[in-house]
């Protein structure tokens, strides 16, 4: 059995140092650990059959959902983290909601990853992001991947692995709007912004004095259109997205904030999720995902960026 310290985090903590806070505990929970041992049973040929039969699980017992299908939600509908498409591939999973359809993107590529390891066959559930982490609580998906960071208020639902890749939020705007010489925040002052319901995306431009915070939309194209329509002045947006967004809207630009002048944290990291309780499985997806590399890692993004719908 293994005994977990509590932590308590304040509001702060900034997300940066709340995940670096979280990887001391779960070290010092490793630890704490309480073993005892004794003579093994002997085990009959129909206790051996009986095995067999069980879900697949890790060395430690541990399994996500029956042990044999891992069902992983997401939006797919936030490129390139994950996408919605018509047909399969070598980087797809079946959505196993949508009829005839297949998810594709990176962390659809970290889900796959995962399910190798724990020996299991990934589907995606598609559901609106909002609902991810109670969907956890109540059995629907096994699994979040799905460009989400952790988040105190998060985690109080939720137990959330390691990074599996690291973003971080930037502004953009049109190249020949009023806010294309913007260097600062404060330059933002009664600007109408908009961002990703839910998300970091949203929740930061309350840091903008003064701004006129539109109410959030519910998918990253809805908030490129709100740019392109002129419904906005700014958007919050994917610094590692940024590329293929340019690419496809010249008329786009990010706008550099000087040093101390932007976001308190505008790291955005990506965590998956399970539901809270399982601390062995924990251990062993964030095994998993260290088993990653960092050159692995951006040659998966570069792949899904490539290959993303526009």
């Amino acid at each position: 059995m293994k005994a977990t310290p509590h932590v308590l985090v304040s509001d702060r903590v900034s997300r940066r140092d709340f995940l670096k806070l979280s990887s001391l505990v779960a070290g010092m929970g490793g630890v704490m650990v309480l073993s005892g041992c004794g003579p093994a049973a002997q085990e009959s040929a129909d206790d051996a059959a009986d095995a067999a039969d069980e879900p697949a699980a890790d060395a430690a017992g541990a399994t996500l959902g029956d042990g044999k299908t891992l069902r992983v939600g997401m939006e797919a509908a936030y490129a390139p983290y994950n996408w919605q498409v018509s047909e399969e591939s070598d980087t797809t999973i079946p959505i196993e909601n949508v009829e005839g359809a297949y998810a594709d993107g990176y962390d659809v590529q970290v889900a796959k990853r995962i399910a190798e390891e724990l020996g299991m066959e990934p589907v995606a559930v598609k559901m609106e992001f909002g609902a991810l982490v109670d969907s956890l609580s109540n059995g629907t998906i096994d699994i979040i991947c799905a460009g989400m960071s952790v988040t105190p208020e998060r985690a109080e639902s939720a137990d959330f692995t390691d990074s599996y890749i690291d973003d971080e939020v930037i502004i953009v705007v049109k190249k020949d709007g009023p806010y294309a010489g913007a260097t600062k925040l404060s330059d933002f002052s009664g600007a109408s912004v908009l961002g990703q319901k839910d998300t970091f995306y949203d929740d930061l431009i309350e840091e903008i004095p003064d701004v006129n915070h539109l109410t959030p939309v519910a998918t990253v194209p809805l908030v490129v259109d709100a740019i392109e329509n002129g419904t906005c002045d700014a958007i919050t947006f994917s610094s590692m997205s940024l590329p293929n967004l340019l690419e496809n809207y010249p008329d786009l630009m990010k706008v550099e904030l000087e040093e101390g002048e932007g976001f308190s944290d505008p790291s955005n990291p990506d965590n998956a999720a399970i539901a809270k309780g399982n601390d062995e499985m924990l251990d062993r997806l964030n095994e998993i995902i260290a088993g990653i590399s960092e050159e692995e890692r951006l040659e998966m993004w570069q792949d899904c960026m490539d290959r993303q719908p526009a």
